[in-house]
Parts: C-alpha cells; sequence; structure tokens
C-alpha cells in the first residue's frame, strides 16, 4: 500500500497542501472547523507524521543534500559551484550541518538519488539548482515530501522554497551598456538551452536587444571551455559577425579570449567581450573582463539560510536574492567603426 501524502489528504478534504501542512503540524493559519476536518480525513486514510513533521518534532540527520547532474569536467573546471557550496557550507558550518553532494551523470540519475536517499533518510532537505521548463524533480520531491530549496525563478518552481536572482533586468543593463558604447551587433554565448535560467536570459536578452535598437543573436554552447571557444568561432567567422559578446559564464570568457587571439582578434579594439558572475577569473585575464557581477557566495548563504527556514516550518516563498551588476574592465570598449 502506498503512503498516503499531504496532497491526497488536500484532495479528499478539498483545501490547499499549505492547510494541511498547517493543521498536521498544530500551527495557526486554519479555523478549528477546517483542522478538524482535514485532521479526519488524515485519520481516515491511516496518515502517519512524514519526513516534513519529523523535522519539526526534532528527528533529523543534521545533513542536507545537493545533486550536480553535469560533466565532472565542468564542473572541475568552473567557478560558480566551488564558491556556491563556499556558501551554503559558511552557513551549513554555524550549526553544525554536513552537505552531502552527490555528483550525477544525467537527469535521471539525479531523479533516483532523489528517491535513494528519501527511503533511506539520508537528508533533512536538499538544494536543487539547475531548474528545466516541466521539470520532473518537481513532482517527485512532492511525491516523496522531502523539503526541498530550489535556485531558480520563481515562475518555475511552483510552491517550493526559491531563491533567484533578477537576471532579466540585468540582461537589460548589460545590453544597454554595451549599446551605449556604440555596439549594434550583439551576440550572446548561452549555456544550456534546456535549462530555464538560460531560457530567460535568452529572452531577455533578444528583448532588450530589439528594444535598444541592436541586432541580437544567440550561439547555444555547454558552460565549457570548448563550448566558449566554439561558440566565439562560429559568431566571428559568420556573416554579419558581432563587435561585442556576452558569456553565460567566466569560463567560456576566458576561453573566448584564446579563441581570439588565434583569429587574430584584439581585444577590445576588435570586439568586446563581457563575462557574466565575475569571478576570480575576470582579474587574472589580459585585458581583465567586463562583467556581470554578482556574489555568488552570497547566493550559496541566502539559499543555506532558507534550508534551516524549512526546519523550522517556515512556509515556502520566494526570496529575491539579487540583481546582477555591471563591472567595467578592460574587455570592453566601443566597436572599431565608433572609434
Amino acid at each position: 500500500m502506498s503512503r498516503v501524502t499531504i496532497n491526497e489528504i488536500a484532495r479528499r478534504s478539498g483545501v490547499s497542501k499549505g492547510a494541511v501542512s498547517y493543521a498536521l503540524n498544530n500551527r495557526p493559519g486554519v479555523s478549528a472547523a477546517t483542522r478538524a476536518r482535514i485532521l479526519a480525513v488524515a485519520d481516515q486514510l491511516g496518515w502517519a507524521p512524514n519526513r516534513t513533521a519529523r523535522l519539526l518534532s526534532g528527528s533529523r540527520t543534521d545533513t542536507f543534500g545537493l545533486i550536480l547532474a553535469r560533466d565532472p569536467r565542468t564542473l572541475a573546471s568552473e567557478p560558480f559551484y566551488m564558491e556556491f557550496v563556499a556558501g551554503l557550507e559558511s552557513v551549513l558550518s554555524t550549526r553544525s550541518y554536513a552537505l552531502l553532494l552527490q555528483v550525477c551523470v544525467d537527469l535521471d540519475s539525479e531523479l533516483e538519488t532523489y528517491r535513494k536517499w528519501s527511503s533511506e533518510r539520508r537528508v533533512d532537505a536538499v538544494v536543487v539548482v539547475d531548474v528545466r521548463g516541466d521539470d520532473p524533480r518537481l513532482p517527485l520531491l512532492t511525491e516523496l515530501e522531502l523539503p526541498a530549496v530550489f535556485v531558480g525563478d520563481p515562475s518555475v518552481t511552483d510552491s517550493f522554497t526559491t531563491v533567484w536572482t533578477d537576471d532579466t533586468a540585468a540582461m537589460d543593463a548589460a545590453v544597454a551598456y554595451l549599446v551605449s558604447l556604440g555596439h549594434v551587433r550583439v551576440a550572446r554565448v548561452s549555456g544550456l538551452d534546456d535549462l530555464s535560467h538560460v531560457q530567460i536570459r535568452d529572452g531577455a536578452f533578444l528583448a532588450a536587444a530589439a528594444a535598444h535598437g541592436a541586432a541580437g543573436q544567440i550561439h547555444v554552447a555547454d558552460f565549457s571551455a570548448e563550448g566558449g571557444r566554439k561558440g566565439t568561432r562560429a559568431l566571428l567567422e559568420a556573416p554579419d559577425a558581432p563587435t561585442a559578446i556576452m558569456f553565460d559564464n567566466d569560463l567560456m570568457a576566458v576561453s573566448a579570449l584564446s579563441a581570439l587571439a588565434e583569429l587574430g582578434v584584439a581585444v577590445p579594439d576588435g570586439v568586446s567581450i563581457l563575462a557574466w558572475d565575475d569571478s576570480a577569473l575576470c582579474e587574472i585575464t589580459h585585458p581583465q573582463l567586463s562583467a556581470m557581477s554578482h556574489d555568488v557566495m552570497g547566493l550559496g548563504a541566502n539559499v543555506g539560510r532558507r534550508l534551516f527556514d524549512l526546519l523550522e516550518g517556515t512556509p515556502p516563498s520566494a526570496h529575491l536574492d539579487s540583481t546582477p551588476e555591471l563591472v567595467v574592465r578592460g574587455s570592453t570598449a566601443p566597436p572599431p567603426s565608433a572609434g
């Protein structure tokens, strides 16, 4: 017999999942009559306290989980997740919590790992990154009743607790800056195009280019150094080559410098380069890279705080962490024709 879930109790009671959670955990937020009806339905269905109730009652593992379904070779060289994990640990360590980190080869393996962690009660809650459209992790985590904090735009994370950055506003600022320098042909080398934050940035980029009177084009890559090199070459060797290129992470932007050197194109005199995230990589190149700066460690710390909110029974909500801000360095300048 399958375990009774909050979803089933909510359906039978004719109320929301939130109301069921309030009633089962004896918290304010529902009327006495509604609470009584929910408890009666739960009793009829044979409901037993689940993981969330155990968290509230103090039966915990003192461990949070994070799964990264990415190519390990890319993870080894990309600064983002090391900074993100460092930010997480800065908060978890203050409460003697451990982080269980698992690298998986694909999304199916990630889903299976959640099932294993849930059945073995390995973690109290999980951090979910790289959100996709129609993400299968949303219904699975709901079914498992495994508490989670999502890192992504709240428009694609349903009712889960979410920490997000305003990439739409940041993208508009980035394009506006390049156009203000005189660039009318701008391009973007994006990350994996099945990820919702990449899709949001793509849409924002094209909308901003149109709004600011520039021609915008996108080359789909994969966040890797090789993806950055190939994307740069493809854009520069095509007709109507852009005079400014934005990259979805710092690693691809750094790799673009070597590709441009091989092509004999100077930065920024021949083409301007703008990175995203602004890790230490941006300051050790020549020229140093202009970037949309984002405090990734701060983002990780924010996520850590929301994990502890879950333990304390805080209702799910969306938390805007920040909007990446432009840091101008030596890799951006007016295009040759505007010099």
